[in-house]
């Protein structure tokens, strides 16, 4: 038996000896690719080559990539090939070989490196592409009656409505006539899993313009994509991919947790392939710096986790377990994913801190929903409330898509109207609190004044020649301002720092021909619509004035100071906490400083220290 380390490892070896470069597997999160959330295919990390952006390393690369998906997170456990986390193994061409040799090689690896019997291997084509087609007779050997030549939605490989495309060739594995549905018409695009899909050829040779047409690519890829879970179910001789010895061993762990046999009921079979499924995924998201939130990436690693948990108060484990299993994730992959190993004990801390506060509310919130619940179907209704819903998620920490699987074990669902408004409406909530106070002038100066830039010249030098060119009290604009007169001044150079990245802005005077501004703050209220406060301290001043534009070089350089301390002190969380801590606001005055920083736990006296 073929393990899942050594399948790998095969993998790998068998393409560097035919002049690949092996590369590493990419995170999972993307990198410098604002498109995607999450790493998806083995391809992901290369787009930028096979799009002409960059240059490649080498024309030839193979890779294990580690890929995530959640599009189908309900069929988890349910059926036997939908994971989560998965290993998309590859290889790939970028300007290079083509069909021929593409073909050959996965036919050798298949039926030579991995034993695999060629009278099971099925293959399929895109109905239009012949060459594909005879390579595969006759240059393979394989049959013509187990190629089949099927359509667009199967067989042909698009990234977008326009741009590069290509037919694809699919490899797939006769399981044999037990595992058939019965059916006469049984064959590779039946769904009873007979036929079960291996590796995928991808053959990236057209491209497709604005009016539909296709053209041939000066340049042609290769990119294919074999999931490493299923060709380990296939060479170690179980049914499905949690069977195999990258995920049993956790499925072994919950069972003793719970005290449930696997096997037993098919209902705690999906909870436990699920939980073990999941574990896996939070293991190596958190690894690789995501972290949970209510938002983007860190959204999808909280839901993914407080399903687990929801699913193992099904099998009635009501003790935190998590930990465990991503232990066990790290024992298997800790060779070729070292990230995993090195960050186990930031793995397992995050873990523990979101099981246990969802765990200290999901007893209470199912508690409700279920109250809740036997209300809605008294009336006969089949939606709960979005606001009920809402208040889940916000108080309980349920993700609304768990609210909805809920329900839809009841044949119900949620009002996602209500949910949405009722969201809008804490968000509302939420900009009331936080606004600040909005100067007066800021009506005024980005309607009237929205055109006049203010040229900032103030990293060289404190001091500076300017023209006024506005001068506003009140709100109105005035031709001049007297003695006393609270004032927002626009000049067409400055020296004056305006208030940003927390940093308050400067003080300092504008000294004119026929009187003074004392400056108390400077602001922008858009890009470039610089904005000085103060008051007419002497005389008047008036549009037009040449003046000396003075800051306080005192104020300044005390701000400067505690501007530094800010990125020292990110620097010093970013050692004692780790990576994942960011930035998420700050003030620096002349007197002191604030930052704001994300971390999922409050800090110890020891971290303090």
């Amino acid at each position: 038996m073929s393990t899942g380390t050594e399948l790998r490892r095969k993998f790998l070896n068998y393409f560097g000896l035919h002049d690949h470069l092996v590369l590493p597997s990419a995170s999972l999160v993307p990198k410098d690719d604002p498109s995607l959330l999450l790493t998806v295919a083995g391809m992901v990390p290369f787009k930028p080559y096979f799009q002409g952006k960059m240059t490649p390393p080498h024309p030839r690369i193979a890779t294990a990539q580690k890929c995530l998906r959640t599009q189908d997170l309900e069929e988890v456990g349910k059926t036997a090939r939908h994971n989560t986390f998965f290993e998309m193994l590859g290889n790939f061409s970028i300007g290079d070989y083509f069909k021929k040799e593409t073909i050959a090689w996965s036919w050798e690896f298949l039926t030579k490196e991995l034993g695999l019997p060629p009278a099971d291997l099925w293959i399929t084509v895109y109905y239009d592409d012949q060459e594909a087609a005879e390579i595969w007779h006759d240059l393979m050997g394989v049959p013509r009656e187990r190629i089949v030549p099927l359509g667009e939605e199967t067989n042909f490989w698009e990234a977008g409505p326009v741009g590069p495309c290509g037919p694809c060739s699919e490899i797939l594995m006769d399981l044999g006539p037990d595992k058939s549905c019965g059916s006469p018409d049984c064959g590779v695009e039946c769904e009873c899993g007979r036929y079960l899909e291996i590796w995928n050829l991808v053959f990236t040779e057209f491209n497709r313009e604005q009016d539909g047409k296709l053209s041939k690519l000066p340049r042609r890829n290769i990119d294919t994509g074999m999931g490493l879970e299923r060709i380990a179910s296939v060479m170690q001789g179980v049914p499905n991919n949690f069977e195999t010895d990258l995920i049993f061993p956790l499925i072994e762990e919950v069972v003793r947790a719970s005290g449930i046999s696997y096997g037993a009921d098919p209902k705690s079979d999906v909870a436990l392939k699920v939980i073990a499924d999941h574990a896996r995924a939070v293991a190596f998201l958190i690894a690789d710096g995501v972290h949970p939130s209510n938002e983007g990436r860190g959204y999808v690693l909280r839901r993914i986790l407080r399903r687990a948990v929801r699913y193992g108060r099904l099998l009635g484990i009501r003790d935190a377990f998590l930990n465990r299993l991503t232990e066990i994730t790290i024992a298997i992959y800790q060779d070729p994913y070292r990230e995993l190993k090195e960050r186990s004990n930031h793995i397992q801390r995050i873990v523990s801190l979101e099981e246990e506060r969802f765990g200290e509310t999901l007893e209470q919130g199912l508690q409700i929903l279920q109250e809740q619940l036997e209300k809605v179907e008294k009336t006969g209704e089949k939606n709960l409330p979005g606001g009920v819903a809402f208040r889940l998620y916000d108080t309980f920490g349920f993700p609304l898509e768990l609210t909805q699987e809920i329900l839809a074990e009841r044949g119900m669902d949620v009002d996602l109207d209500g949910f949405r408004a009722s969201m809008e409406k804490q968000r509302e909530r939420a900009r009331a609190a936080r606004v600040e106070t909005v100067p007066t002038d800021s009506f005024s100066v980005c309607t009237a004044y929205s055109g006049t830039k203010t040229k900032f010249i103030g990293y060289g030098s404190l001091s500076a020649r300017s023209q006024i060119t506005a001068v506003i009290v009140d709100d109105s604009e005035r031709e001049r301002a007297i003695q006393g007169e609270q004032v927002q001044v626009m000049l067409d150079e400055t020296p004056f720092y305006s208030e940003a990245g927390g940093q308050v802005g400067d003080q300092g005077k504008l000294c004119g021909p026929d009187g003074e501004v004392t400056i108390n703050d400077t602001k922008s209220v858009e890009d470039g619509v610089i904005i000085h406060h103060g008051v007419v301290s002497r005389g008047t001043v008036q549009k037009g004035d040449l003046v000396l534009a003075q800051v306080d070089e005192q104020h300044r350089f005390r701000c400067a100071r505690n501007h530094t301390a800010t990125h020292l002190l990110h620097r010093a969380l970013r050692d004692v906490l780790g990576d994942h801590v960011q930035q998420m606001g700050s003030l620096v005055s002349p007197e002191r400083l604030r930052f704001d920083f994300s971390h999922f736990a409050t800090l110890s006296d020891q971290e303090l220290i």
